[in-house]
């Protein structure tokens, strides 16, 4: 499933690279959005948490959603192109 993970940062300046690589290590992700990205895993939004939250400041905000089906916006063809063919090859 692919899953958004968005957030906000509450801490300027403070070193958030191990919690990009938490994400990065849940699955195949786009990071589609200054403060969002898309993961297609196998995980479950539990799972995810658990593999970022360690590294997340107590201050941050975070949401993790599935993305189904209906979605709509304004983006690059090629992340159109990433999310469609994640979600075609769900579906078959």
């Amino acid at each position: 499933m692919i899953y958004a993970i968005n957030y906000d940062l509450k801490r300027p300046g403070q070193n958030y690279e191990a919690l990009y690589d938490a994400i990065k290590n849940c699955g195949e992700w786009w990071h589609i959005l200054g403060s969002t990205w898309l993961v297609d895993t196998s995980l479950r939004a539990n799972g995810i948490w658990d593999r970022i939250a360690p590294h997340v400041d107590k201050s941050d905000f975070f949401l993790l959603i599935g993305v189904t089906s209906d979605y709509q916006g304004w983006l690059p063809q090629e992340a159109w192109d990433w999310i469609n063919s994640r979600q075609s090859r769900r579906a078959a």
